[in-house]
């Protein structure tokens, strides 16, 4: 499994043949876009900084879109998304966090969440999560402090910040580095990340920055 980074909620995720955008930047945003074509393309917040299901459809890849909570089977990818609460941008609307089933692995998407209280359905799986995406960049999505008590509370054995590039709190990064016990708050971020899933059960609430 690869993961790379693009800015505000956006990652991918690509595993053999296939692979997931969560939250595409649409190219009615102000945030930096990227345009690559995927199978699948994972929606938690309508908003142009999260809906950007054009820059994911390129050549003869025309994704499979979720837009909400539901549950969903594609491509032998397994994926739940459970409501909660966003304030991104001032405005409060549902956002979407999504657990997903593949390669023997489970990775939680926390989306452009702005608060720490989970649905009491998605609380029953939180003790065998492998990779987190969390957002730490405030402005209606999770601050640096609480995202850190969140992640904490989860225990994954990855943990990846997201929505500190661009958008949100100065500095959100350095806080929350801090938080996990990094001294001058820095940690060389990386193009992207590789794991497999005899790996990663060697790590433990392990933080990996991304870079864009």
């Amino acid at each position: 499994m690869i993961i790379t980074y693009h800015g505000a909620g956006f990652h991918r995720v690509t595993f053999g043949d296939t692979s997931i955008a969560f939250n595409p930047i649409s190219k009615d945003s102000s945030l930096k876009q990227t345009r690559f074509g995927v199978d699948i393309a994972l929606i938690s917040l309508e908003h142009p900084d999260y809906n950007g299901v054009e820059n994911v459809t390129h050549g003869e890849k025309i994704p499979f879109v979720a837009r909400g909570p539901g549950e969903y089977e594609v491509k032998d990818v397994l994926i739940k998304g459970y409501p909660t609460v966003s304030d991104y941008n001032g405005t409060r609307r549902i956002n979407t966090v999504y657990l997903v089933k593949l390669e023997k692995m489970l990775l939680l998407h926390l989306g452009a969440l702005g608060t720490k209280e989970l649905p009491s359905e998605l609380k029953e799986t939180l003790d065998s999560i492998d990779i987190l995406f969390v957002p730490i960049g405030g402005e209606g999505v999770l601050e640096p402090s609480p995202a850190h008590e969140l992640a904490v509370s989860i225990e994954p054995k990855v943990v990846i910040p997201s929505h500190h590039i661009g958008t949100g709190i100065k500095n959100a990064l350095e806080i929350f580095l801090k938080e996990e016990g990094a001294e001058n708050g820095t940690r060389t971020p990386q193009e992207k990340y590789t794991i497999k899933a005899k790996d990663i059960e060697l790590s433990q609430n392990e933080v990996v920055v991304l870079a864009t």
